[in-house]
């Protein structure tokens, strides 16, 4: 296991200084910020973002993410030039030994909550999903999030939407397994571990189709193009907010094709209804050390990161973002992790006395 930690670049409140003082941390999660989706990444802005992780004592683990073009998750009439993009970026990304890319092909919108500070009974403020709220909301008016493509204008956001209405889960699978076929051999080549993200959450949002949110539908991705280097980032908060998935069995049932874990813990609030909480299990609705206790026997020797945080000691910054609690959730894991290779190695022991 290789405990990372997710970094916004230079504008990011957040230091690698900062990060580089957690203990256990030894990789940074990042990507090129100002490219325009679809767009090739210049090697020469890998090579900078690399350098400038480097320095810091640190290594660039996995980029997150490499945003597919909406073109393509919709089959538009682009979508083969914007593939050939997706390949030149990869080959880049390949040429600076990077091992591991995030992404994710949910339509229009990345991760999606109505609520950006809800309070929670300790004084903190957290991230929280209200299924009434966004049933309300208007897709793209009321809320923008990290990851979210912010380059549409309104009517253009609205007109994609419409667009998508018109797509079903089947229509957006069948994008989906031609994306792979085009893009998993220029993984191969490249020595890249290709990890998409489920959807977050995993149900439709806006009316809008999702396809990556259970083991059925984790099962039909792997199958579409089987090849280790088609994987999973395996967000146990995603699919945690939907009570029907059981987020250690899918650890155990798919870990040999995770490349990368995203650790979050979330306290269920009713239906299609959650808040984002602490990490430590007692805390939320999911066996957090479970999770990681199903990594440990696995011999996971991927890339983890706590994924999102609550704003505490009176912190300011990216919703979900910030450095203290994210930074407690690592030195969690990092222990229990700790715990379950001293508690093997005692049982070794005592095997061969």
């Amino acid at each position: 296991m290789q405990m990372t930690f997710r970094w916004y670049g230079e504008d990011d409140p957040v230091s690698l200084s900062y990060i580089r003082q957690i203990p256990g941390v030894t990789g940074i999660v990042s990507a090129i910020y100002d490219v325009p989706v679809g767009e090739v990444w210049p090697r020469e802005k890998i090579e900078r973002l690399l350098e400038r992780v480097q320095q810091a004592g640190l290594n660039l683990s996995v980029i997150e993410s490499v945003p597919v073009h909406e073109e393509i998750k919709k089959g538009g009439r682009e979508r083969d030039r914007y593939i050939e993009n997706y390949q030149k970026t990869l080959e880049n990304l390949g040429a600076c030994s990077i091992p591991c890319v995030c992404y994710n092909f949910m339509p229009v919108f990345d991760w999606t909550r109505s609520g950006l500070a809800h309070p929670l009974p300790d004084g903190s403020t957290t991230l929280i999903y209200e299924k009434e709220a966004v049933d309300k909301m208007k897709p793209g008016g009321d809320l923008s999030l990290p990851g979210w493509d912010a380059s549409y204008k309104k009517e253009e956001l609205q007109a994609l939407v419409e667009e998508y209405r018109n797509l079903t889960e089947e229509d957006l699978w069948g994008n989906l397994a031609y994306f792979l076929n085009k893009i998993i051999p220029t993984a191969e080549r490249a020595n890249i571990n290709m990890a998409i993200h489920p959807d977050d959450p995993p149900w439709s949002v806006f009316g809008l189709p999702r396809i990556i949110k259970d083991e059925a539908s984790i099962e039909r991705l792997l199958a579409l193009y089987d090849s280790p280097r088609n994987g999973l980032t395996l967000c146990c908060g995603s699919l945690g907010a939907d009570a029907g998935n059981d987020t250690v069995g899918l650890v155990r049932r798919f870990a040999h094709r995770i490349h990368f874990a995203h650790i979050r813990n979330v306290k269920l609030l009713g239906e299609q209804s959650f808040c984002e909480v602490a990490h430590p299990t007692a805390c939320g609705s999911l066996d957090i050390a479970g999770v990681m206790k199903a990594y440990y026997e696995a011999g996971f020797t991927g890339f983890i990161r706590p994924d999102h945080g609550r704003m505490i000691w009176d912190e300011a910054g990216r919703p979900g973002y910030g450095l203290y609690d994210r930074a407690l959730g690592a030195s969690y894991l990092c222990g229990l992790w700790e715990g379950f290779s001293r508690s093997g190695l005692q049982q070794k022991e005592k095997g061969e006395e």
